[in-house]
């Protein structure tokens, strides 16, 4: 099996955006740029949107919007209320590492047709827990204040990474991967409500979906235990489960997942920096 690294993660990790120019329709706090998430503040009552998507405005005021990995460079950010203007942002784009692998054999690229039903339906599972609506304004408040390390050790996967074998390119790498030994307790990040809690998908293994409100959520991937139940509410710091290798995975180690949304985000950005994490 050969590995050639083509490219590198460009994109370093930070936790507040460069401050907006004094002409911003609204200030954002946040990271604009590709797999980014970024918030703000408008007269309550206001009404934004995003590409003409209409986003969610709490009652005081406050709004969040997320970006894909392949996110547009370009974003329409439009508020209508008691003070209307519209704003183009610009959102940053980042380099990947891109992997190529020649020599898997094909079986473990493609899973068996026999399989096929039960991904599907474990897929099914997963959106619906993301789709979940939890209108918690005391959540997403605590979630915007900062979030917590899950786990503390080498970062040994980056989001956005992407491999592809025998020339054909696989999912992107969509996760920040945590390389700990298996029974390493798992702690929320920041608080939420435990919408998904399987202890053996087919891709993740144990898996936990943690929904921080207005459907920004937290994955814990390839837990050995899962130790909370759906509809579970949890503190920031609480036990949620055990580091494992369960599922697709080589090697125990924790791979933590956001989504906004429909938007897969980058978890790194709203840590701050690990000083034992190697690259």
């Amino acid at each position: 099996m050969m590995i050639v690294t083509t490219r590198r993660l460009a994109a370093a990790a930070a936790l507040v955006l460069a401050v907006n120019p004094a002409s911003a329709c609204v200030k954002l706090q946040g990271e604009l740029q590709q797999g980014g998430l970024v918030w703000g503040q408008v007269a309550p009552g206001s009404r934004v949107s995003l590409d003409g998507d209409s986003l969610d405005v709490l009652a005081d005021g406050t709004f969040i919007a997320g970006f894909g990995r392949n996110a547009d460079t370009a974003a329409v950010l439009q508020v209508e209320g008691a003070a209307t203007c519209r704003q183009t942002l610009s959102v940053a784009s980042r380099e990947y590492n891109i992997q190529r692998v020649e020599g898997v054999p094909q079986q473990t690229v493609t899973p068996p047709p026999e399989l096929l039903a039960r991904i599907a339906r474990e897929r099914a599972l997963v959106n619906a827990a993301k789709n979940r609506r939890i209108e918690r304004p005391d959540l997403l408040g605590q979630a915007l204040a900062g979030f917590h390390w899950p786990v503390q050790g080498r970062i040994s996967g980056v989001y956005g990474s992407q491999r592809v074998y025998n020339g054909t390119p696989g999912n992107p790498h969509y996760g920040l991967d945590v390389a700990v030994p298996t029974g390493t307790i798992v702690r929320a990040p920041a608080a939420g409500i435990v919408t998904l809690a399987e202890p053996d998908l087919f891709y993740s293994g144990g898996t936990i979906i943690l929904d921080h409100g207005y459907r920004l959520s937290s994955s814990f991937l390839h837990l050995s235990k899962v130790r909370v139940a759906v509809g579970d509410e949890v503190p920031a710091g609480a036990i949620i489960g055990e580091v494992g290798a369960t599922g697709r995975a080589t090697g125990p180690h924790l791979d933590w997942r956001m989504s906004w949304r429909s938007e897969r985000i980058d978890p790194q950005f709203l840590v701050p920096e690990l000083p034992m994490s190697q690259p």
